[in-house]
């Protein structure tokens, strides 16, 4: 062969390498820039198509294909047996797609080569914990034993604690966690709840604070914190919290009924009945509680007529309810002007509860106002 054409042909080569590189250059810059439709296309167009299978999976996958990302992730693994690294992204993806048992062989396989890895024990427990497995526990441990920094375990080991109510044992594995990393919100979020539940609503006030400092707005965090301040008599601060939760869902009638009860708490009787009211427009079934807690509030403002018609309300929802009955005649008494009135309406009530625990007072009231009758007819 002439020197010459060695030299074309190594020429040729030489460029088609060059042209090669420059092209996967381009898909990779275009990748990292989000162009992954253009990137892909590029790709595709190279000739060595096994060294680039997986950068083809990372682009469909950021595009939301899975189907083509597997393919393509598939053909990585078979091309590379011996890259953990790739298998694991594989793994990953198989669990996300919902192929369970194909990613839980596929992690096995990887966590036999390497038992010391703690993100294949904590990915298998995923695996498991998605198929109800009881032994997803072992795994999340495993991961922690092997690096008690793991965030991810210590959260799933900490939130199985606290929903067994071990408390002290939960808030441990949080503690340990937050030395690490002491802005995590999962775990913070963890902490304040397992105050919560153990009634220790000033150390949870604490926590569920952090987590708004942290920008973790949400109306389950307003509503706790809320409770949290209302338990302590803090209701000024209780009634802050229960508006921002209000405000995350305006149809939400148990917060807002929570919130005219507090207004209630503190007096202002007004916005008590403001909030009780748009509560009870709400309800498709109001309760008996409801309507009485809002006659209460209007016979704080003298509204005595409006407090008849709520008290009638409960009634329909109850008929038997004797406190209710027992209330409208006393509501009666502070609305109706002449004695004649207000004497019928505990009577009434007599005759439809002659052995209530409420008889008693409606006597002595029936006393007082037949004597106030009569002084006044002589």
């Amino acid at each position: 062969m002439p020197k010459s054409f060695r030299f074309l042909i190594v020429a040729l080569l030489t460029w088609s390498i060059q042209a090669q590189d420059a092209s996967l250059k381009r898909a990779d810059s275009l990748y990292a820039h989000g162009n992954y439709a253009q990137a892909i296309t590029v790709f595709k167009s190279l000739e060595q198509q096994e060294q680039v299978y997986e950068k083809l999976a990372k682009a469909y996958m950021a595009l939301g294909n899975y189907d083509e990302a597997l393919n393509n992730y598939e053909r990585a693994s078979q091309e590379f047996p011996e890259d953990a690294l790739l298998k694991y992204d594989y793994a990953k993806l198989l669990a996300r797609s919902k192929k369970l048992k194909v990613a839980e062989a596929l992690l096995n396989e990887l966590a036999s080569q390497d038992d010391k890895n703690p993100n294949y024990h904590y990915e298998l427990g995923l695996l498991l914990e998605q198929q109800g497995d009881s032994t997803a526990m072992k795994r999340f441990q495993s991961a922690f034993q092997l690096d008690s920094t793991h965030q991810k375990a210590i959260y799933k080991i900490a939130k199985h604690l606290l929903v067994k109510r071990n408390h002290e044992a939960s808030l441990q594995y949080i503690n340990t966690g937050l030395e690490s990393y002491g802005n995590n919100t999962e775990l913070i979020n963890l902490k304040a709840l397992n105050y919560y539940w153990k009634k220790d609503y000033e150390s949870a006030v604490q926590w569920f604070e952090k987590l708004l400092g942290l920008g973790e707005d949400s109306q389950f965090i307003h509503e706790k914190l809320s409770f949290c301040y209302a338990e302590q008599m803090a209701y000024e601060k209780a009634i802050v919290h229960a508006k921002r939760a209000v405000n995350f869902d305006l149809k939400n009638a148990t917060n807002l009924y929570i919130l005219g009860q507090l207004y209630e708490k503190i007096n202002d009787f007004a916005s008590a009945e403001e909030w009780l009211t748009k509560a009870l427009d709400i309800m498709d079934q109001p309760l008996i509680v409801e309507y009485t807690t809002l006659a209460t509030v209007l016979n704080q403002q003298k509204k005595h007529k409006e407090a008849i018609i709520a008290l009638q309300n409960a009634i329909k929802e109850n008929p038997k309810d004797e406190r209710a009955q027992f209330f409208l005649a006393r509501t009666k008494d502070g609305y109706y002007a002449d004695a004649d009135s207000k004497i019928q309406a505990y009577e009434v009530f007599k005759e439809k509860f002659p052995k209530s625990m409420f008889v008693y007072f409606a006597d002595r009231r029936l006393q007082e106002l037949k004597e106030e009758k009569f002084m006044k007819s002589e």
